[in-house]
């Protein structure tokens, strides 16, 4: 079974920890320990890919839309969405920007993040650190 951000590199991980999202560095073979810290992790398509670029425009709808499902279901207090082209794409908002969107998901508020991946150079641990944060406070305030 894979795990979620398992790729080398990915400081998905460690940005969890530094934002206080996590009592330690978790590591991907324990992503299910994050239930137990109020996380809950998916995919908008269910198939490996390095980059969200390598998914079809039709494929990121259909995600958005089981997602919405998902999430009306379940009802978490913040849908964070990470990587903001998948975002952008799945639910056609192309000026998207990171942080609290004017949307909703499910009927839930959406925070976009930088994605941690070790491609994504623009956004170095510490940064992505602080932007976790942000989300986790605003989370932890609803």
């Amino acid at each position: 079974m894979g795990h979620h951000f398992a790729r080398p590199g990915n400081r998905f991980w460690p940005a969890l920890h530094v934002a206080g999202l996590t009592p330690r560095r978790l590591d991907a073979a324990e992503d299910m320990e994050l239930l137990e810290h109020g996380i809950g992790v998916t995919n908008l398509v269910d198939r490996p890919t390095r980059a969200a670029s390598e998914l079809s425009a039709d494929e990121m709808r259909a995600g958005a839309d089981a997602l919405a499902t998902l999430v009306a279901e379940l009802e978490p207090r913040l849908v964070a969405v990470v990587g903001i082209g998948a975002w952008r794409a799945a639910f056609d908002r192309p000026r998207a920007t990171f942080g609290l969107q004017g949307d909703t998901v499910g009927g839930r508020p959406v925070w976009i993040l930088p994605n941690p991946s070790g491609l994504n150079a623009h956004h170095q641990l510490p940064e992505l650190a602080r932007l976790y944060a942000q989300a986790r406070e605003y989370s932890e305030a609803l």
